[in-house]
C-alpha cells in the first residue's frame, strides 16, 4: 500500500504535528509505504489558523509536489488532516481537495480537530456548505480519536470511520523506581497535616479557551478556602501564549494580591525541565473548552507519569481517563475548578491512571491500530 501523507510535523510543535511525526514512524517497517508532503503553513503558534495570502502560495507548491509523487510513484491513497471550524483552514482543504483529489483514488481524513461538522451545520453560509460538500465530503475513511469525534467524520459523509486514540511513547519507563516514590510520598504528605505546597501544573498553549484564566480563578479560589489551614496550592504555567493582550492580562493578574505569591510563569519548557515539572507536580489541570479541542495530549503524558489530572467535560476529553474518573468540571467554571483540587488534597495516589496509560495510550497501541485502520481500506 502506497500512501501520500499531506501533512505538517513539527515545528511548529503541537499536538497534531507531534503526532503526525509518530505516524510517519509508526508507518516505517510496515506493508504501508509513505510518501511525506511537509504541508506546512504556520512558522510558529501565532500564524496557526490565521489567514495570509502567503499561505496560498504554498499550499499550491505543496499540492504540486504532491500531484508530482503521484504520478511517479503511483500513489493510490491520499492522508490528510481536516480543519476545525474555522474558515481560514477550511479555505485551505477547498483548495487541496480541488488540487489533489481527482489524481488520487481514495481519501483518508484524520481528525485531530472537532467542531467542524458543527460549524457547517450552523454558522456556514449556504454557498460554504455547497462547496464543502462538493470538495470535501464522501472520504474513504475516516480516522477519529474518540467516539466523541464521529459526528465530524458522519458529517461529511465518510464511507468508513475508524477509532484510534492517540499514542505516544513512554515517557517514564523508569516509573517503577523513578516515579511511584515521588507520587507516593506526595500523597502522604498532603494527608499528613503538615504544612505542604500542592502543586498544579499548567501544561500546553496559553490561550483563554484552553482555561488558563479560569484556573488562575480557581487558584485564587481554592486558597481562599484553604486559609487557616497548612496547606496552599500553587500553580506552574509552562507554555506559549497565542495573544500578545492575553499575555499582559495574565501579568497584570498574577501580580494581584490573592495570586501574587501562588503562580509561576516558566514559558515554554521542553526536554528535562518538562519531565521534571510532570515529575515533581501534584496534579495537572486542563479546563479546556477551546472549539477545536479534540483529545488533550497533554493528558495521557500526565498519566503516563501517574499525575491525577482534572480536566472539563468538554467535547472528547473525558473520553481519554478511565471510566467513572471523578476529577472532571464543567467548562468555564472556576468554582468547579477550586473544588475538585481542594478536593484532591485528601486523596492517596491513584493507580488507575498509569495503568491506563499503559493500556490504551502507548505508541505501540497507537502503531497497531493505526497500520490496522489504514490496511483495512
Amino acid at each position: 500500500m502506497k500512501l501520500l501523507v499531506f501533512a505538517h510535523k513539527p515545528p511548529p510543535h503541537h499536538g497534531q504535528s507531534y503526532m503526525v511525526q509518530l505516524l510517519l514512524e509508526a508507518l516505517k517497517g510496515s506493508p504501508i509505504r509513505a510518501f511525506h508532503v511537509d504541508a506546512r503553513l504556520s512558522n510558529d503558534f501565532e500564524d496557526i489558523g490565521r489567514m495570509r495570502w502567503g499561505k496560498i502560495f504554498w499550499a499550491l507548491k505543496y499540492c504540486f509536489q504532491a500531484i508530482w509523487l503521484r504520478l511517479r510513484h503511483g500513489i493510490d491513497n491520499f492522508y490528510y488532516v481536516p480543519a476545525s471550524g474555522n474558515r481560514a483552514p477550511l479555505y485551505r482543504d477547498w483548495i487541496v481537495m480541488l488540487l489533489c483529489r481527482p489524481f488520487f483514488r481514495r481519501m483518508i481524513y484524520h481528525w485531530h480537530s472537532a467542531g467542524l461538522g458543527e460549524w457547517l451545520q450552523t454558522k456556514a453560509k449556504r454557498w460554504e456548505k455547497w462547496l464543502s460538500a462538493r470538495l470535501i465530503n464522501a472520504p474513504d475513511l475516516s480516522i477519529v480519536l474518540g467516539n466523541y469525534n464521529r459526528r465530524d467524520a458522519e458529517a461529511v459523509g465518510s464511507k468508513n470511520v475508524a477509532v484510534v486514540p492517540n499514542g505516544i511513547p513512554d515517557p517514564r519507563p523508569d516509573f517503577e523506581k523513578d516515579v511511584l516514590p515521588v507520587r507516593v510520598a506526595q500523597a502522604d504528605k498532603r494527608q499528613s497535616g503538615e504544612s505542604y505546597n500542592f502543586q498544579v501544573l499548567y501544561l500546553g498553549l496559553c490561550y483563554r479557551q484552553k482555561g488558563l484564566f479560569d484556573l488562575l480563578e480557581a487558584i485564587a479560589m481554592a486558597n481562599e478556602k484553604l486559609r487557616g489551614t497548612p496547606v496552599r496550592i500553587k500553580l506552574i504555567v509552562a507554555g506559549t501564549f497565542f495573544v500578545a493582550a492575553e499575555r499582559e492580562e495574565f501579568d497584570e493578574r498574577i501580580v494581584q494580591p490573592d495570586l501574587v505569591n501562588w503562580v509561576e510563569y516558566k514559558g515554554f519548557v521542553s526536554g528535562e525541565e518538562k519531565r521534571g515539572l510532570l515529575r515533581t507536580s501534584d496534579c495537572l489541570c486542563f479546563p479546556t473548552y477551546y472549539e477545536a479541542e479534540s483529545f488533550g495530549l497533554v493528558v495521557i503524558e500526565a498519566m503516563a507519569y501517574g499525575l491525577p489530572v482534572v480536566v472539563t467535560n468538554w467535547r472528547g476529553v473525558p473520553e481519554v481517563l478511565p471510566e467513572g474518573y471523578e476529577h472532571t468540571v464543567e467548562p468555564q467554571a472556576p468554582d468547579q475548578l477550586a473544588r475538585a483540587l481542594v478536593s484532591l488534597l485528601g486523596e492517596g495516589y491513584d493507580p488507575r491512571l498509569r495503568a491506563h496509560f499503559l493500556e490504551h495510550y502507548t505508541d505501540q497501541v497507537f502503531t497497531g491500530k493505526i497500520r490496522a485502520a489504514l490496511l483495512n481500506l
